[in-house]
C-alpha cells in the first residue's frame, strides 16, 4: 500500500474542479471542525481522498483530505488548521453557503481493498487522521470484512476527539465488535481516556488492555494514519513483535498512510 504526505496548501492553477458549496459544519474545538460539502463528485472508495480548494487573496489553493462520510452521502471532512498555512485557516472558518473548490475524481489507495482478510482490524489515528476510517465505518465495509475492529484515536487534549460519541455508539450498537480507545497525550483530565501517546500505550500495555485485544501477526491486521513520526514508532514497535509492512508482493500485518495535521 503506497503511503501519500498530504501537501499543505500550495497556489495553482487549477483545472478540473468543481463548485461545490458548504452545507453545515460541526466545531469540535478551535480550529478543529467537521465540513459537510455539497459537490457532484465521483463515486469514491472509503479512505480515498479529495482535494479542496479555496481562493485567497487572488490565489486559488487547494490541498488532499480524506473524505470522512461513506459512498452516497453527502460529502464530509474532519479539517484542523494547520499552523503556518494559507488555506486551512481560510477553510475551517468556512460557513454554510461558502463556495468550495472541489477536485471530483477520488484518489488514493488507503483502502480496504488492499488488506487482506484478518479477525482484527485495528485502525490506529492521531488528529484528524481518523477521517478515513470513519468512512469505513460508516459504509460498513469494515465489519463485513473483519469480526472485530478496534479504533484508536490519538489526540493532544479531551476537546480534539472528534466524533468520539458516534463511535461510542457504533460499539453499542455492534455488541462489541467495534472497540474503541481514545488516547489523550496533553490534557489533565483526559476523562474516560488514556494518558499518554499512542506509541507509549502500545509499549506499556495499556492499549492492549484498554482495547481487551493482544495485536498478533496470527490475528490482527494494522492500518496507521496520522502523524509521520507516530506511524514510524509504531512500525518500529510493531516491528519487533512479528507485525511487519504490507506489500501487495509481499503480504504482512501494518498498512499506512502518512500526513501532518
Amino acid at each position: 500500500m503506497r503511503a501519500r504526505r498530504r501537501p499543505r496548501g500550495k497556489a495553482t492553477a487549477v483545472t478540473g474542479f468543481v463548485e461545490g458549496r458548504v452545507r453545515a459544519r460541526h466545531d469540535w474545538a478551535p480550529g478543529l471542525v467537521t465540513l459537510t460539502i455539497e459537490a457532484r463528485a465521483e463515486p469514491f472508495t472509503p479512505g480515498q481522498f479529495l482535494s479542496l480548494g479555496l481562493e485567497v487573496a487572488q490565489t486559488r489553493l487547494f490541498r488532499s483530505y480524506s473524505v470522512a462520510s461513506a459512498p452516497g452521502a453527502p460529502l464530509e471532512f474532519l479539517l484542523t488548521e494547520v499552523g503556518g498555512g494559507q488555506l486551512s485557516p481560510a477553510l475551517i472558518r468556512a460557513e454554510p453557503g461558502t463556495t468550495v473548490l472541489v477536485e471530483p475524481k477520488p484518489q488514493g489507495f488507503f483502502t480496504l481493498d488492499w488488506v487482506p482478510d484478518a479477525e482484527e482490524l485495528w485502525m490506529v489515528a492521531t488528529g484528524t487522521g481518523l477521517a478515513p476510517f470513519l468512512s469505513m465505518l460508516r459504509a460498513g465495509v469494515a465489519l463485513a470484512r473483519f469480526p472485530r475492529v478496534v479504533v484508536v484515536h490519538g489526540v493532544r487534549e479531551a476537546r480534539h476527539l472528534a466524533h468520539a460519541e458516534e463511535l461510542r455508539a457504533l460499539s453499542r450498537a455492534t455488541e462489541g465488535r467495534v472497540r474503541v480507545v481514545p488516547i489523550v497525550s496533553r490534557d489533565p483530565d483526559p476523562g474516560d481516556a488514556l494518558r499518554g501517546r499512542v506509541t507509549s500505550a502500545l509499549a506499556d500495555g495499556s492499549l492492549e488492555a484498554r482495547a481487551g485485544l493482544e495485536l498478533s501477526p496470527a490475528r490482527s491486521h494494522v492500518l496507521l494514519c496520522g502523524n509521520p513520526a507516530m506511524i514510524a514508532e509504531m512500525q518500529a514497535a510493531l516491528a519487533a513483535r512479528g507485525l511487519v509492512r504490507h506489500r501487495v508482493r509481499r503480504p504482512g500485518h501494518v498498512s499506512a498512510e502518512k500526513y501532518w495535521d
